[in-house]
């Protein structure tokens, strides 16, 4: 492909993508249709590394608040506040610390979202060919593929990325003492002290919520989008991604926050060397915090995921689209 081609494309992609709507075949309105394997597990990764990487310092705060409970003083953590927590980071690790454990969230999360919305697309037309193609387009029906796509796929890319996401969170979680040093660092210590099994703490309440969170955020966002489009459907594609994401993600959130908040906590169980703190499994994991910590206890944290999942989901969704749509256009020119 010539690079007058190359520039032609990224100029024309703007266009392409304000114009999209206004075409009225299928082709159009399913530009992954023109998208092939290749292409489809590329931009979903780039579009979760990239969104990882803007919202770490937020991500990285949701994990320091969830896992407080643990092994602190819990009358004490009445006390904590974002902007507190920031500050301890700023002045005891650096400002350089929000981004500890980035490098091995993009190394989880392009794997994790390539396989991700891959997976689902393939779901997708699985589900449409089991219900019938005469059933497409209903309403009832499009919704069921959508949530059960998305949860399926989200157990799948889950479980074959696991290691990595427990990786990812115990260096997050480490504040002044640095037991892990690294990604290599970190799986060969687990290892060698936990067990080859040790990579898959948490593994249950992992799965229990990633589906339903998954499911939530693709049925969500797939249903506001088709309402946005159809009152108005000459809307950039870029700003509906990005709305209807936003939302969908702060729905899936809401829904299963207690969930990632316990699976965080299994995650870290003996990390470091320390005592583990709970050992009846995830529904005695649920009782321990309830009872010393209350029922808040479950939503530690969710402010800052809040203000990270409008921008985090936002933005995933609308480079998704975005890249799609430019590759679908490098297809056709070549």
């Amino acid at each position: 492909m010539s690079m007058e081609a190359r520039v032609g494309v990224v100029e024309g992609g703007q266009r392409a993508l304000n114009s999209a709507l206004n075409q009225q075949t299928k082709q159009s309105l399913n530009p992954q249709s023109q998208v092939g394997t290749l292409n489809q597990l590329l931009a979903g990764g780039i579009a979760g590394a990239f969104s990882k990487t803007c919202t770490a310092p937020l991500a990285r705060l949701t994990i320091l608040f969830q896992v407080q409970g643990m092994h602190s003083d819990v009358s004490a953590l009445s006390k904590a506040s974002i902007w507190r927590e920031a500050t301890r980071i700023v002045n005891e690790e650096g400002f350089r610390a929000f981004w500890r454990g980035n490098l091995v969230t993009i190394a989880h999360r392009l794997p994790y979202s390539s396989v991700s919305f891959y997976a689902y697309e393939r779901y997708k037309k699985l589900l449409h060919s089991t219900f019938g193609e005469d059933l497409r387009g209903n309403a009832t029906t499009d919704m069921c593929v959508h949530f059960l796509g998305g949860g399926m796929a989200g157990i799948t890319a889950a479980s074959v990325t696991y290691p990595l996401d427990l990786v990812r969170t115990r260096l997050s979680a480490q504040k002044n003492v640095v037991y892990y040093r690294g990604i290599g660092h970190a799986f060969h210590t687990i290892c060698r002290e936990e067990g080859f099994l040790g990579l898959y703490k948490g593994l249950g309440a992992t799965l229990l919520g990633v589906g339903p969170s998954i499911a939530i955020s693709f049925s969500v966002y797939e249903a506001l989008r088709s309402f946005w489009q159809s009152e108005r459907p000459n809307d950039s594609t870029v700003m509906v991604s990005l709305a209807c994401g936003s939302l969908s993600g702060i729905a899936s959130s809401t829904a299963t926050f207690p969930l990632d908040l316990v699976r965080r906590r299994m995650q870290l169980e003996g990390a470091g060397g320390r005592a583990r703190v709970y050992n009846t499994g995830i529904l005695g994991t649920f009782r321990h915090i309830i009872r010393n910590e209350g029922l808040r206890g479950l939503y530690r944290g969710i402010l800052p995921e809040y203000y990270k999942v409008v921008p985090s989901v936002g933005i995933v969704f609308m480079t998704y689209e975005t890249l799609k749509m430019l590759l679908s256009r490098i297809h056709t020119s070549d």
